[in-house]
């Protein structure tokens, strides 16, 4: 079937969206939903049989849902309308929530209903609820209803003739999120972030600034006069309330871009007490935590949970500092987990951008960043007294999935997209030795298409290509049960020294060919023209990226009725 993907921005529902639908045959397109004319060319372009809007932030025109079947997926139970479905379900303490696909007519949201699912809530951020739950949920119901769009004989039923205990509900307004500091105890506080998080973020002040709050997380121990910041660790803050605390990772201040929280108020922070965690344990008490170790028998898990993925210059110093002390440990297998969204997204652009607010030069920061990638990638390739495995619960991209590569094995959660690319981000040519570790893992042809055609992968592609090593199902606790499980048993098994001596053995082959420190070069030769070259094409990119600019057409490796050297075969 031809389908074209009608969307705001490519995002992870998109994304998976298109890898699914390719994955089953059908013929996909994306447009991103910038005019109603721009629409309307694009559906004359690519004549679809059948038009999907995962992400839309305004009403399809009628000159198009009144001539073509345009399911429009909502974030919502049957029957939910408005623009803040997720939003509200956290804010009410729903226990069950689900994803809707309905049919585009003139009133948002009240279209007949092609096909629902339904999960049970999570107590989590809205960001997370929409990448695993809501997620999950959607690619079930598109396919559902694909189905009984290719029976021919489904009717949607409407609204009304379902019995549904969703309602219109109005965009939720900052009024209605705020904060306040000397009524609301620690589990408010969390539930209004989380309703927020990712975007908008809650409205409220630090240090007599205005700024929006995002990235929440509990402290149980430590306490303060409420509303006061009373600590700060690495890249957070914490504020009491009146039963305890909360951390902030991120604020976004009046004017600026997200960044970490203090990073954010780097001058008003000095003046904040450190509440440092003593070496890398996983702390008993719930606590905010971005890099942890945990150890039992010979396996090692190293976590760190870095918001959306992104990994700063100090992040990787730091990461890679608990991985060396790590691979000290008596362990003979080292798990490397991420977090629980994200494994890791590569270079921390919002903080790049930030060092040009500052003073400083973007180029500069750029350089720092992606040779602590390469660095923390180098202490990776070359730990050689443990068999590494890179355990993917989340998403993964760019330099992210060469991190991951840089490990003896992958393992990726099924749910799990990967985009191993770098162009889109103003034609990067990349790091982390990935023109080692990919070409000795899929062959250099597939290399190149991979870097060129800069698709998601889905968990089930990578491993049929080779870039990964296994595909595991369930949730993320489940996929961390099997993990772990799996871990042991390679610990344990009979021919782990063969193995490790191999993977010794192997390397030393390869670099008495070519060192590992000639593909860096090769590599940051490259980098460099990006960052300090003539073309400006990687901080043009970048900064559009970092300010949300709205997209002015859609990149051509998405649109693929407009190349030129594709027809509708009509």
């Amino acid at each position: 079937m031809r389908i074209l993907l009608l969307t705001h921005a490519f995002n992870s529902l998109t994304q998976r969206l298109a890898a699914e639908l390719k994955e089953r045959g059908h013929e996909t397109s994306v447009e991103f939903d910038i005019a109603d004319s721009v629409t309307e060319e694009a559906v004359a372009l690519f004549q679809p049989a059948l038009i999907i809007a995962p992400y839309l932030r305004r009403a399809i025109p009628e000159s198009i849902w009144s001539r073509h079947v345009c399911l429009i997926v909502h974030p919502g139970i049957v029957g939910d309308r408005g623009p803040s479905a997720l939003d509200w379900a956290i804010e009410n303490q729903e226990t069950e929530w689900g994803v809707t696909v309905l049919q585009a007519q003139a009133e948002m949201d009240a279209g007949p209903v092609w096909a629902s699912v339904t999960f049970t809530m999570r107590e989590a951020r809205k960001s997370s609820l929409y990448r695993h739950e809501v997620t999950q949920a959607a690619s079930q119901a598109v396919l559902l209803a694909l189905q009984r769009f290719d029976s021919g004989d489904f009717v949607p039923q409407a609204q009304a003739a379902i019995a549904a205990r969703g309602c219109q509900r109005a965009l939720m307004t900052q009024a209605e999120r705020r904060i306040d500091w000397q009524h609301d105890n620690s589990t408010t506080v969390l539930r209004k972030i989380g309703a927020a998080d990712g975007f908008p973020g809650v409205a409220d002040t630090l240090f007599d600034q205005p700024c929006h709050l995002f990235d929440a997380w509990p402290e149980t121990t430590l306490r303060g006069t409420p509303g006061n910041v009373i600590a700060r660790r690495e890249t957070a803050l914490l504020r009491a309330t009146v039963d305890g605390a909360v951390w902030f990772g991120h604020v976004k201040r009046k004017g600026s871009i997200k960044l970490p929280a203090t990073l954010a108020f780097e001058r008003e922070s000095q003046g904040v007490a450190e509440a440092p965690l003593e070496g890398y344990w996983r702390a008993k008490a719930p606590t905010w935590q971005d890099i942890a170790y945990e150890e039992i028998g010979a396996v090692g898990t190293l976590h760190f949970e870095f918001y959306n993925g992104a990994m700063s210059t100090q992040q990787c110093e730091r990461l890679r500092a608990a991985l060396l002390w790590a691979r000290q440990r008596p362990t003979t297998v080292l798990l490397l987990l991420g977090g629980g969204d994200f494994w890791s997204n590569g270079i921390h652009l919002n903080v790049i951008e930030a060092a040009s607010l500052n003073g400083g030069s973007a180029a500069d920061e750029s350089w720092r960043n992606i040779n602590a990638m390469n660095d923390l990638a180098l202490a990776l390739i070359t730990t050689d007294a443990q068999i590494t495995i890179a355990a993917l619960g989340g998403n993964c991209g760019a330099g992210g999935c060469f991190l991951a590569r840089a490990c003896d094995q992958v393992w990726a959660r099924e749910a799990v997209l990967l985009n191993p690319h770098y162009k889109n981000m103003g034609n990067l040519y990349g790091s982390e030795y990935w023109t080692y570790s990919l070409p000795r893992r899929v062959g250099l042809d597939a290399a190149r298409a991979i870097m060129h055609k800069r698709e998601p992968l889905t968990a089930r592609h990578a491993q049929e290509i080779g870039f990964s090593d296994a595909c595991l199902g369930g949730d993320v606790p489940t996929f961390r049960a099997e993990v772990a499980q799996r871990a042991a048993a390679l610990a344990s098994a009979p021919d782990l020294s063969a193995r490790l001596t191999e993977k010794h053995e192997t390397r030393v082959r390869d670099e008495a060919i070519k060192p590992l420190a000639a593909y860096r070069e090769e590599e940051l030769t490259q980098m460099r023209r990006n960052f300090y070259g003539f073309d400006p094409s990687y901080h043009v990119a970048r900064h559009h990226f970092v300010y949300k600019s709205l997209a002015s057409w859609t990149p051509r490796h998405l649109a693929r009725h407009r190349d030129l050297n594709w027809k509708a075969d009509t």
